[in-house]
C-alpha cells in the first residue's frame, strides 16, 4: 500500500459536563459525543525523500506546528520503518467552532499512518498516542456516538443506530478552548445538570424526542449574555428544531431535526447570514471503530 483515503468526521455534544479541574491542568468531564457526516478528507501518501509534508487548503494550519506532525513525530520515533509521507488535507470542518476538527484529523491520521505501514498498533496504544496529543482525540477514534468521561479519555460506546438531521450554524466569531476553559474556571454558583442518562437512553432507543429535550453543554453557562448565539437558538427552534445547543466550547449552533425537509429549510435560511452546514448523525455499524 502506497497511500490512503480517509473521512475525518466531525463531532457535535448532547451533552457537555465540565467538571473539576485536575492537578494536571486538564478538566474532568463527562459528554456525550455524536460523529457526524460533515468530514475533512485525508490522503496521506508516501514519499521517497525521509520528510514530512503537508499540503492542505487553509493556510493557517499549513506548518509544522499542527498536531498531525505532531503525532506523525510521535509515532516516527517509536516504528523505524516509517519513511517520508504527504499529507493532502481537504479541509471542511471550520476551526475554533466545537466541532472537533483538529482531533479527528489527528484520530484519523493516526489510525491511517498505521494501516498505511502495518504498524499493527493496537486499540490502546493508538488511544495513548491520542491522549498526549489532545483532551478530545480519544473520543474521535470512534466513528459512533460515546460516552466520555475523565478528560475524555474512558470511553463508553453506545449501542445506537439512530439518523437525525442537523443543521449547524457558525457564527462569525470564533472561540479559544483554552479560554472558553479559563472562564468556566472563573465561575461561581453554577449549577452543573447531568442529562447523559437521558441523552444515551434516547440514543439507545433512537427516539429523538428524548435526545433533543435534553441537550446540555456547561460552557453556554459563560454564553448567557451573547445575544448572537441566543438568537441562533431561537431561530432554529424557529424552524423546526426539536432542540438547538452549541457544541463543545464553541462557536458553533445546531439544531436536531426529524423531518429532512424542514431540516433543508432551515439550512437555505440561515446559508445567506452565516456559514451553515446540514449534514445527519453517523453511526457506524462495524464492531471495531479502529478499523
Amino acid at each position: 500500500m502506497e497511500k490512503i483515503y480517509l473521512k475525518a468526521r466531525a463531532k457535535i455534544n448532547l451533552g457537555l459536563n465540565v467538571l473539576n479541574k485536575r492537578e494536571d491542568k486538564y478538566h474532568n468531564i463527562k459528554s456525550v459525543f455524536q460523529k457526524i457526516n460533515l468530514y475533512d478528507e485525508i490522503l496521506i501518501e508516501k514519499n521517497a525523500i525521509n520528510e514530512f509534508e503537508l499540503k492542505t487548503n487553509i493556510k493557517k494550519i499549513n506548518n509544522k506546528e499542527n498536531i498531525i506532525y505532531k503525532a506523525y513525530l510521535i509515532i516516527k520515533e517509536k516504528h523505524n520503518n516509517i519513511t517520508g509521507i504527504r499529507v493532502i488535507l481537504n479541509k471542511k470542518i471550520p476551526m475554533e467552532a466545537g466541532l472537533g476538527g483538529g482531533s479527528t484529523d489527528c484520530a484519523c491520521f493516526i489510525k491511517g499512518i498505521n494501516k498505511l505501514f502495518d504498524l499493527n498498533l493496537s486499540k490502546t496504544e493508538m488511544e495513548a498516542i491520542g491522549r498526549k496529543l489532545g483532551a478530545d482525540v480519544v473520543p474521535c477514534f470512534y466513528d459512533k456516538a460515546v460516552l466520555a468521561e475523565g478528560i475524555g479519555d474512558k470511553i463508553t460506546v453506545i449501542d445506537t443506530n439512530v439518523k437525525y438531521y442537523i443543521v449547524i450554524v457558525k457564527p462569525n466569531i470564533s472561540c479559544n478552548t483554552k479560554e472558553m476553559y479559563m472562564k468556566i474556571d472563573q465561575r461561581k454558583n453554577v449549577a452543573e445538570i447531568d442529562l447523559s442518562d437521558e441523552i444515551i437512553k434516547g440514543l439507545q432507543q433512537s427516539n429523538i424526542e428524548i435526545i433533543a429535550s435534553n441537550l446540555y453543554n456547561s460552557f453556554e453557562s459563560i454564553q448567557k449574555d451573547n445575544q448572537l448565539m441566543q438568537n441562533i437558538k431561537k431561530d432554529l427552534i424557529k424552524e423546526g428544531a426539536l432542540g438547538s445547543l452549541m457544541t463543545g466550547s464553541g462557536s458553533c449552533i445546531y439544531g436536531i431535526f426529524k423531518d429532512k425537509q424542514r431540516a433543508k429549510s432551515a439550512f437555505n435560511n440561515f446559508k445567506n447570514k452565516y456559514q451553515t452546514f446540514i449534514c445527519t448523525s453517523y453511526n457506524s455499524k462495524r464492531s471495531e471503530y479502529f478499523d
